[in-house]
């Protein structure tokens, strides 16, 4: 008897999680390793590596310097992709993230493990879902994609990752005209 009991205990605890699995397995959010995005802050289409190693989601990004607009912390940047961009965006600041430092991007004399980076909320459109992400800045230019979402902005996305894959869903199509700006957990 004891043993039933804690079998189906067992069973009890063990299958929700089986369903959720289930559930995302047969989602339609199977995203390849790159796919389209837009980004409605910016309103800009671009091309993003999906990464599940990175926690942070990066846009490529430079001359960014941080200001007060009505007694409230704000960041202005340009653009730093291949096009020219002579635009300067200006975004609310979130927060200010600290990226663990590359061994090969390590300065010893100025005794810092990590870089500092601003992070805003931005709204990023993925197939045809919308959500609003922190994204912190970066100059990627270096990189091949300017813009990198990582393992938090997938969750939100409730994305499953298939590296076999490239632009699976296609371009982005999501309404993009009444987008809440609210940051949502």
């Amino acid at each position: 008897m004891r043993f039933n009991i804690f079998a189906l205990l067992t069973c009890l605890i063990v299958l929700p999680t089986m369903s959720s699995a289930d559930e995302k397995t047969h989602s339609k959010n199977i995203f390849g390793l790159n796919e389209h995005v837009y980004i409605a802050d910016i309103d800009m289409n671009m091309s993003a590596k999906l990464d599940t190693g990175a926690k942070t989601a990066s846009l490529s990004a430079r001359d960014i310097e941080r200001f007060k607009r009505d007694g409230k912390s704000w960041v202005r940047f340009y653009l730093a992709v291949d096009e020219a961009h002579e635009r300067a965006f200006e975004l609310p600041l979130a927060r200010i993230s600290k990226i663990k430092r590359r061994s090969g991007d390590y300065d010893p004399e100025e005794d810092k493990s990590y870089t500092p980076r601003p992070v805003v909320h931005m709204s990023v459109c993925m197939g045809n879902t919308l959500r609003t992400i922190e994204v912190n800045l970066t100059d990627r230019s270096t990189f091949q994609y300017p813009f990198l979402l990582g393992s938090n902005a997938l969750k939100k996305f409730s994305a499953l990752i298939d590296p076999s894959l490239k632009y699976s869903v296609g371009q982005p199509q999501c309404d993009t005209q009444n987008i809440n700006t609210a940051f949502a957990e």
